[in-house]
């Protein structure tokens, strides 16, 4: 029954339960009053959270004054230079429904995020395929990206690439979506020899596997395999420019600090400045579902 506490604590988050108390106590029904709730929820909603240690209460009974503790204080006040309830927005939002389908995908392999609800993912149903008749996926995992992609373009030809041991498993895939036509995996390694070339290069949470030399190679390479007018389109948890929103991009680059070292998550002024030493010459930021966006280069 740990899913009880985590949403009592994520309901509070989104609600700005924690932000409205750093203005001051208040009683249970003036909690109610300032967060528009049923009259139902008091007191049992700030008592619970008064037993799971993330609010105090002076008194009892109706006249009681709830107040943050240190830490929520701290951390899920929404105007703390500290907040990371960005990350909690995040999995409320998001992860609390899907991971609902645990099950499922235990059983099948196939994602339960928006994908599942969708059918396509948000950037195959964003970003304009028109002028663009192949794209080439790096690190193509599945091949779930050129699936989805050529299911909703049917003009396009897709190229998985990845390592010949996972292109085996992208090939099957492909074969169960009947979509051998126009989807081919191929296996390789992205920093032995050059990407196969396609209108647009694809890597979905590639980049910030590599330390600064190895990310400006990955767009190097993926420059000299796109023909004039191509698109290069990095698909991550990218941190905003400003590095005081995307709380989950920043964390995400905590870990992989704690992966791998010298790897980085980075914002899209970044991934322009190390495009355009390449040779890109125009850029975008497309934002997609959660904390993650697009960032996109023309050649």
């Amino acid at each position: 029954m740990g899913f009880f506490a985590s949403k009592t604590l994520l309901s509070a988050v989104e609600l700005g339960l924690f932000t409205e108390l750093a203005k001051g106590p208040l009683t249970g029904a003036e909690i109610a009053g300032v967060l528009a709730l049923h009259p139902r929820a008091i007191p049992d909603f700030p008592d619970a959270l008064v037993a799971l240690r993330l609010l105090e209460r002076a008194g009892d009974g109706p006249g009681a004054l709830y107040s943050n503790t240190a830490e929520t204080a701290l951390f899920l006040d929404r105007a703390s230079p500290a907040y990371v309830g960005g990350i909690l927005e995040m999995a409320n939002a998001r992860l609390y429904r899907f991971w609902a389908d645990l099950t499922e995908a235990l059983k099948t392999g196939v994602p339960q995020n928006e994908i599942k609800l969708t059918g396509e993912s948000m950037f195959a149903e964003s970003f304009d395929f028109s002028r663009y008749k192949t794209l080439c996926d790096v690190g193509g995992a599945t091949a779930q990206l050129s699936c989805m992609v050529a299911s909703a373009n049917k003009h396009i030809s897709c190229t998985s690439f990845d390592l010949p041991v996972v292109a085996q498993i992208a090939q099957r895939r492909i074969e169960r979506e009947a979509l051998m036509d126009r989807v081919t995996a191929v296996g390789g390694d992205f920093f032995a020899g050059p990407l196969p070339r396609a209108d647009v290069i694809t890597m979905g949470m590639i980049l910030h596997d590599w330390n600064l030399e190895k990310k400006k190679l990955l767009i190097r390479k993926a420059y000299d395999a796109l023909p004039p007018g191509g698109a290069f389109v990095a698909i991550e948890a990218l941190i905003d420019d400003a590095r005081r929103e995307n709380a989950f991009g920043l964390m995400m680059s905590l870990n992989m600090l704690i992966e791998f070292g010298d790897a980085f998550d980075y914002t899209g002024a970044d991934f322009e400045g190390w495009c355009r030493e390449a040779g890109f010459r125009e850029f975008a930021v497309m934002k997609l579902a959660g904390p993650s966006s697009a960032a996109i280069a023309y050649k």
